[in-house]
């Protein structure tokens, strides 16, 4: 596995998009077996995702980060553990122990870019990194952790409902098993499976999306939020956090002044049923 941390005189450097290095680790066995420090050299914003890609890199762990870049990071395959600061090195150590925290609020996939509140139409998907800690893959065992998977999936509520399916899309999931991509049942689920086999999952709340937190309902001014008067009870947006990242929400409710949004997963509180098929390992 390949850490690349936005880098500046041994500290995590804050703006993405405007950073010129680049620390890269290899990783094995979840030890740092080498790095190093690489230039941007001068690629703008858009591109650096593609750097990075062209290197090989699996997770990048930065300070702030916005939207448009992230979408690129989704696109490349590549896991973001965002809002980081301080010592690059220890930030290093603490995603391989599953203990560093992203700011990161939820997990989104091929978002838009554009006003602070965007429409989002799209499915559901259960990888992505929907995790809260980065690194969270220290905790999950077998013979396929570390190493690049492809799967084809069916999932289903418990009274049948399918919710998605890699099937119907014609094309395998692929993630880094354990690396946190996938919620933790699944990851656990794949951990140790062989090329061909096919397995049927339960999952339970707390090894999925886990519970809803009424926390994460909360009520802003219309007046407030650009394009929140376009916005519909029961609809689905994007609104940006901190980071400038894009956080999936619903929105719960609305009235004349304000409006309500609900960012708890769509699954949340949710029993899931997996159909997982085993088609490759990298």
């Amino acid at each position: 596995m390949k850490i690349a941390v936005t880098y500046e005189n041994g500290n995590i450097f804050q703006h993405f998009g405007k950073a010129e290095n680049f620390k890269v680790y290899d990783v094995e066995d979840d030890k740092v077996v080498s790095s190093e420090v690489i230039s941007s050299n001068g690629t703008g914003h858009g591109a650096l995702a593609g750097l990075l890609a062209d290197r090989a890199v699996d997770v990048l762990i930065c300070g702030g980060i916005g939207a448009g870049a992230k979408a690129a990071l989704d696109e490349a395959g590549i896991t973001l553990c965002a809002g980081a600061e301080g010592d690059a090195d220890m930030a290093v150590e603490a995603y391989i122990k599953g203990e560093l925290v992203s700011s990161d609020a939820g997990c989104s996939h091929h978002h838009e870019e554009g006003h602070n509140c965007g429409h989002h139409d799209e499915g559901h998907s259960c990888g992505g990194g929907c995790g809260r800690v980065c690194g969270s893959h220290n905790e999950i065992t077998g013979r396929n952790v570390g190493k690049t998977c492809r799967v084809h999936y069916r999932g289903t509520l418990n009274d049948g409902t399918q919710f998605d399916s890699s099937y119907d899309r014609g094309e395998p999931l692929e993630f880094i098993c354990g690396a946190g991509q996938m919620i933790k049942g699944f990851d656990l689920a794949v951990a140790d499976m062989e090329t061909g086999q096919i397995k049927d999952i339960h999952l339970m709340p707390e090894e999925a999306y886990g519970m809803p937190d009424p926390n994460a309902i909360f009520t802003v001014e219309i007046a407030q939020l650009p394009g929140a008067e376009n916005l519909t009870a029961g609809e689905r947006a994007y609104l940006a956090n901190a980071y400038g990242q894009p956080v999936p929400v619903m929105v719960a409710a609305k009235d004349e002044t304000t409006i309500t949004f609900d960012a708890n997963h769509e699954m949340a509180g949710k029993e899931l049923n997996f159909t997982v098929e085993l088609v490759e390992v990298k």
